[in-house]
């Protein structure tokens, strides 16, 4: 299997994985605090992470990697999860989809210029209408005007689209688990500190449900996802497998009908399809330049 096409299923893998966050955070959000829950994932995964960089005795990041780790933690780890939820205090969720949908472009920018990829001007076009046809998808779902939570929302994406092509750029040197696990371990100290202080003051009220879905964001989202997406990133190109994340809301909203049984009807089908031709198209117009210092990693 070539390095684009296993990129692609990697990258397809971590969206997959993302997709169920959403479902699982609602679920989590009815027993707990949004704050504890987003600094709690953090910290648990982090613990794993600093087990597995253990166990499997994984060298030290040397001196020039640890900013780059710094700004993945920043951007994927805390910043992306704590923006979001402050924004889901002022906007809807519906709304909200408007901004993840700017979150390839958001990702293919920075690709751009941390991971010197060169795309042709036909990718930005279809990327562009990718990022329109979700937009717009949100925007017949309900609108919700917050000049807060916008900017709220408009920082989430970019902090995530500058976290994802950072810890790309790094996984083509370090490996894709070993860049997330490295970032979340720089963050550990402080998401422990606050998983405590915001910790409920009684766990007799936390039903299962809401135990099982933070175990799901602990482990599949702030981790095993981001193995994935990162090893996809610099296999395939930052550029190219950002534009998965387009699928992301759809995938989301088959995962909830699954799981909370919320309907789906025939425009998300159909809008959806339309979203994964653009994928098609953009990807075909999209040339990749590695800098030759910086193998992509196996």
């Amino acid at each position: 299997m070539n390095k684009p096409t296993s990129g692609l299923i990697n990258g397809f893998l971590g969206v997959l994985i993302f997709s169920g966050s959403l479902p699982a955070t609602r679920v989590a959000v009815v027993d707990f605090d949004p704050l504890f829950l987003t600094v709690c994932r953090a910290a648990i995964a982090g613990v794993l992470a600093g087990a597995l960089l253990l166990v499997f005795r994984q060298h030290r990041p040397v001196r020039s990697d640890i900013v780059p780790l710094l700004v993945v933690a920043l951007g994927v780890v805390v910043g992306f999860p704590l923006l979001t939820a402050l924004a889901l205090q002022y906007v809807t969720s519906a709304h909200a989809i408007i901004f993840i949908g700017l979150l390839p472009l958001a990702t293919a920018i920075f690709g751009v210029l941390r991971g010197g990829e060169r795309p042709r001007p036909t990718f930005w076009i279809f990327s562009a209408l990718g990022s329109s046809l979700v937009a717009g998808f949100a925007l017949t779902q309900g609108f919700t005007s917050s000049p807060v939570g916008d900017a709220f929302m408009l920082a989430a994406i970019i902090v995530c689209g500058l976290g994802y092509a950072e810890g790309a750029r790094l996984s083509r040197r370090l490996g894709g688990w070993q860049v997330i696990s490295w970032a979340l371990v720089l963050s550990l100290p402080v998401m422990l500190l606050l998983s405590f202080y915001y910790m409920p003051v009684s766990w007799a009220g936390i039903g299962r449900s809401a135990l099982f879905s933070l175990a799901y964001v602990s482990l599949f989202s702030m981790l095993i996802g981001f193995v994935f997406w990162y090893r996809g990133l610099a296999q395939g190109g930052i550029v190219a497998v950002g534009q998965l994340q387009l699928l992301q809301p759809f995938l989301g909203l088959l995962l909830a009908s699954l799981v909370l049984h919320e309907p789906v009807g025939w425009p998300i089908v159909a809008v959806n399809i339309a979203v994964v031709l653009c994928v098609m198209i953009a990807r075909r117009f999209t040339v990749k330049k590695f800098p030759p210092s910086t193998p992509i990693s196996q």
